[in-house]
């Protein structure tokens, strides 16, 4: 099977989708010269040019205002912030604007627009540079969410998410960009649904982003143990597939949710609850959530690490919850 980094799937979703969508524009800081702070949109200027691959003076406020007023007139913006930290300074208008005025203008007027930026530890960059921040857009009615795990979704879930017409927060992980997975597009299943990335009858995980890749890593050194798991990769936020996760729990009766964002009101809290809510009477334990450590990200690689669920902690709560600890 072809292989492909999770940079290069979103480069080609990109580029495909430009090619066929005249009106797609990329704005950001150093996302044409430079070619994105994490390569995704290298080359893209010089195939599309200026006037569709745009750089912005340093204003995250201004890039997603922009962004907002070019897909109320016509255009359908990407704009990419270079960390999702920097989200804090186009709350207003993402949430306010972005996500309310289909709604307010009683469907007169869409915003086709997609916020790209990246999330998550693993490389150093400290408390303002490594946030998880997802449970906000979650938390804002008016926004899809999409959270790629591998290449291939990278690939399928953008591409997809440049048809809709609402706005998109896609939130690509820095530790993922590198990496070579299986590509394979036609094995996706359609947008807003999960996916049984492993299966097994003992315990469902439920995650999302690069906590799949260490959930995986959990379920392999989980089966020496003789524990098979299922790993649920929800793909998407927001829609949310609860059909799948709840189909693998009751088969399971054991739920262990595992996110990277912190644990306090985060998405382990949304997701928790709503499997005990719609499972309670098939739930063999209760469901156990993994989360970030409520703490600023510590620049320290040795307590970055520690701040975040590993494929270790994911194997010993699984182990917890089959009551083998």
């Amino acid at each position: 099977m072809k292989e492909m980094t999770y940079r290069d799937a979103l480069r080609l979703g990109l580029q495909e989708s430009m090619q066929s969508d005249p009106t797609i524009v990329i704005l950001g800081e150093e996302v044409g010269r430079y070619g994105g702070a994490y390569g995704v949109t290298k080359g893209l200027l010089q195939e599309f040019g200026e006037d569709w691959v745009r750089d912005t003076p340093i204003s995250e406020e201004i890039l997603v205002g922009a962004a907002v007023g070019a897909a109320m007139t016509g255009l359908r913006p990407v704009a990419e912030l270079m960390y999702v930290d920097f989200l804090t300074l186009a709350m207003d208008q993402l949430v306010n604007q972005a996500a309310k005025i289909r709604y307010m203008f009683g469907g007169q007027i869409s915003v086709p627009m997609m916020l790209r930026s990246q999330g998550g530890t693993g490389r150093s960059a400290a408390a303002q540079h490594s946030q998880s921040l997802e449970a906000w857009v979650m938390h804002t009615p008016g926004l899809h969410l999409a959270m790629p795990a591998d290449a291939t979704d990278a690939y399928v879930l953008i591409k997809h998410a440049l048809t809709l017409a609402d706005p998109v927060v896609f939130l690509e992980h820095k530790g993922l960009y590198a990496q070579s997975f299986p590509f394979n597009p036609e094995s996706a299943p359609p947008w807003g649904k999960a996916k049984i990335s492993r299966s097994g009858n003992d315990c469902s995980i439920i995650c999302y982003s690069r906590m799949v890749q260490r959930s995986l890593e959990a379920a392999t050194q989980l089966a020496e143990l003789g524990v098979q798991v299922d790993v649920v990769d929800l793909r998407t936020l927001h829609p949310l597939d609860m059909e799948t996760v709840t189909k693998s729990v009751r088969k399971t009766g054991r739920a262990l949710v595992v996110t990277e964002d912190c644990l306090t009101a985060g998405v382990s809290a949304e997701l928790s609850a709503r499997i005990t809510e719609e499972n309670f009477e098939y739930l063999e334990e209760p469901v156990l959530r993994m989360a970030g450590e409520d703490i600023p990200i510590p620049v320290s690689p040795a307590l970055e690490a520690a701040s975040v669920p590993t494929s270790e902690s994911i194997k010993q709560s699984v182990l917890k919850l089959m009551r083998k600890k």
